[in-house]
C-alpha cells in the first residue's frame, strides 16, 4: 500500500542523503547498552562484590575512569585509535570535538584493504551515521576496558596514582590495541579477527590488569584471607546489567543493524548461558554447592569468549565455546591459581587475568577454528577467512590468532609497567597499611552503609537495648515520659 511517509527521504539539513536512521538508532542503543555495563553495572557490581570497607573505594575508581576516559577521549584519543595512519600501530591523534567532523558522515579511513597488486579488496568502513555516533559508541569500550582492569587492584591502590594511570594506559596501551585491530592498523590489514574486543578489551584487561596487581603490591594479609562480598544481590544487579549490555557490546560491533548484528546478540547470551551453566556445574562436583560469585564469573567468562567471534562463528559453536569458557578460566582460576607459586605472588583481587586475559585468548583462539567462511566475508576485510576447521586457510588463521595475541601481551605488560614505574616516582602506587586498614573511611571520608563492622552478627549482649553500650539518652527533661527526642548512642 503507498504512503505518504518521508521518515526515510532526505530532509536538509539534520537528515542528509547518508543517513540511515535505523542504523544511527541501533548504533545509539548499543553505545548506551555498553556504558550502563560500565556506569552503572561495574559501579554497582564492584562496590558490592568486595568487602564493605572497601565498596565506595572500588566503586568510585569505575566512575573516576568512564569520566576520564570520556574527555581524553574526545581531545585526543579516539583519532590514535581509529584516525589517519601515523604508525602501522597507532593514529594521529587530534580532537574530536568540533562540528563539522562530528557531523560528517563517519569513516575509519585507514581502513581500506588493498590486495597484493594494489587494487582495492576492501572499500574503507563508512557505516550510515554521524561520526558523533561512531565516536560515542567507540568511547564506551575504551570506558569499559580501564573499568575491567581496576578489578586487579582494588583494595590497596592509591586512588590519586589511580587517577594518574588512567589516562596514561588510555594514551599508551590502550589506543595501540585498538588501532592495531581495529582501526585500520597492521593486524587488521593481516586478517586477524576480533570482532568485538576480546583482544582489544579483554585480553588486554586482563594481562595489564595482572602487571599493575604486581607493581602495586598485594592487600593487607587480613583482607586477603577474608573478603567476603558486602551484598550478593546487587552484586548479582550489577552483573545482570553487564549480562543485558553484552548485546550492545557485540551487536553493535557490524557498525550497523544488519543480519550479522542479529548472530551477534544471539551468539552472544548462548555463550553466556552455557558458560554459567558450566562453572556452576563445576562448583557442585568439585565443592559440593553451587555459588552465586561463582555463577557470575562463569557469565563473565562465557561473555569474555564469544567476543572475539560473535559474530563469525555459527550458533553450534557459541555452545562450545560456552563450554569451554566455563571450564578452562574456572580451572585456572580455582585449581591452578592456588596450586602456581607464580600466580600465587600476585594478587589479583576479582581474578581478572583468568576471567578476561584466559577467557580473551581462549575465544580468540577459538575463532581461529571456528570463524564460519560465510559470516567472516559479511564483516572482515581481507576476504576468504575462516577458521582452521573448515580447511583451506583456517590454519594461517588460528596462527595469525596467536601471533596477534602475542601482540596484546607483550605490549600490554610492558607498557602498564613502564607507566606504573613512572606514576610510583611521584605518587605511592599502594595506600599505606594505617588506610588499608580502615578502607573507605580513610581513602574518601566516607562509607557504604551505616552498619556495625565486616562480617559482625548481631549479638545482644553487645548491640541489645541492655547492654553496656547502648544507652538512651531523654534531649530534654520533659521528654522523659515520651517518645520523642530519644538519641542512641552505640
Amino acid at each position: 500500500m503507498a504512503t505518504n511517509s518521508t521518515a526515510y527521504l532526505e530532509s536538509l539539513p539534520a537528515v542528509p542523503v547518508w543517513l540511515n536512521k535505523g542504523d544511527n538508532a541501533w548504533q545509539l542503543i548499543a553505545a548506551t547498552l555498553v556504558a550502563l555495563q560500565s556506569m552503572p553495572g561495574l559501579v554497582i557490581l564492584y562496590g558490592s562484590i568486595v568487602k564493605k570497607k572497601w565498596a565506595v573505594n572500588s566503586a568510585f575508581m569505575a566512575l573516576y575512569a568512564f569520566a576520564a576516559v570520556l574527555l581524553l577521549w574526545v581531545l585526543v584519543c579516539y583519532k590514535m585509535a581509529f584516525g589517519e595512519e601515523l604508525l602501522p600501530f597507532w593514529g594521529r591523534g587530534g580532537f574530536a570535538l568540533g562540528q563539522g567532523y562530528l557531523l560528517k558522515q563517519g569513516k575509519l579511513p585507514a581502513t581500506t584493504h588493498f590486495r597484493k597488486d594494489g587494487s582495492v579488496e576492501t572499500a574503507m568502513t563508512e557505516p550510515y551515521y554521524p561520526m558523533a555516533s561512531l565516536v560515542y559508541f567507540q568511547f564506551t569500550f575504551a570506558a569499559i576496558t580501564l573499568i575491567l582492569l581496576a578489578g586487579s587492584v582494588l583494595g590497596r591502590m592509591n586512588i590519586r596514582a589511580w587517577m594518574a594511570f588512567v589516562p596514561l594506559w588510555l594514551i599508551f596501551s590502550y589506543t595501540v590495541g585498538a588501532f592495531s585491530l581495529w582501526g585500520g592498523g597492521f593486524l587488521y590489514h593481516w586478517g586477524v579477527i576480533d570482532f568485538a574486543g576480546g583482544y582489544v578489551i579483554h585480553l588486554s584487561s586482563g594481562v595489564a590488569g595482572l602487571t599493575a596487581a604486581y607493581w602495586v603490591g598485594p592487600r593487607m594479609q587480613c583482607d586477603k584471607e577474608r573478603f567476603p562480598p558486602n551484598n550478593v544481590l546487587l552484586a548479582l544487579a550489577g552483573a545482570g546489567l553487564l549480562w543485558m549490555g553484552w548485546s550492545g557490546f557485540n551487536g553493535g560491533a557490524p557498525y550497523a543493524a544488519n543480519i550479522d548484528a542479529s548472530i551477534a546478540v544471539l551468539n552472544t547470551n548462548i555463550c553466556a548461558a552455557t558458560s554459567l551453566l558450566m562453572w556452576t556445574s563445576l562448583d557442585v562436583f568439585y565443592f559440593g554447592k553451587p555459588s552465586v560469585v561463582g555463577a557470575i564469573q562463569g557469565m563473565i567468562t562465557g561473555l569474555v569468549c564469544i567476543t572475539p567471534g560473535a559474530g563469525v562463528v555459527q550458533s553450534w559453536a557459541a555452545i562450545v565455546m560456552g563450554i569451554l569458557a566455563g571450564s578452562i578460566p574456572w580451572f585456572t582460576m580455582m585449581i591452578l591459581h592456588k596450586k602456581s607459586s607464580l600466580l600465587q605472588k600476585v594478587d589479583d583481587t576479582l581474578g581478572v587475568f583468568h576471567t578476561h586475559a584466559v577467557a580473551g585468548i581462549l575465544g580468540g583462539t577459538l575463532t581461529g577454528l571456528l570463524a564460519e567462511p560465510h559470516l567472516c566475508d559479511m564483516v572482515l576485510p581481507v576476504k576468504g577467512s575462516m577458521g582452521g576447521f573448515y580447511g583451506g586457510t583456517g590454519g594461517i588463521q588460528f596462527m595469525k590468532q596467536i601471533v596477534a595475541a602475542l601482540f596484546v601481551i607483550g605490549w600490554n605488560l610492558v607498557m602498564t609497567s613502564i607507566i606504573l614505574l613512572l606514576i610510583r616516582t611521584v605518587i605511592p602506587l599502594r595506600m599505606p597499611d594505617h588506610e588499608l586498614l580502615i578502607g573507605d573511611d580513610a581513602a574518601h571520608g566516607e562509607e557504604a552503609y551505616a552498619l556495625w563492622g565486616d562480617g559482625e552478627k548481631y549479638d545482644e549482649s553487645k548491640h541489645g537495648i541492655n547492654s553496656p553500650n547502648h544507652q538512651l539518652t531523654p534531649t530534654r527533661e520533659t521528654d522523659r515520659d515520651t517518645a520523642v527526642g530519644i538519641t542512641v548512642h552505640i
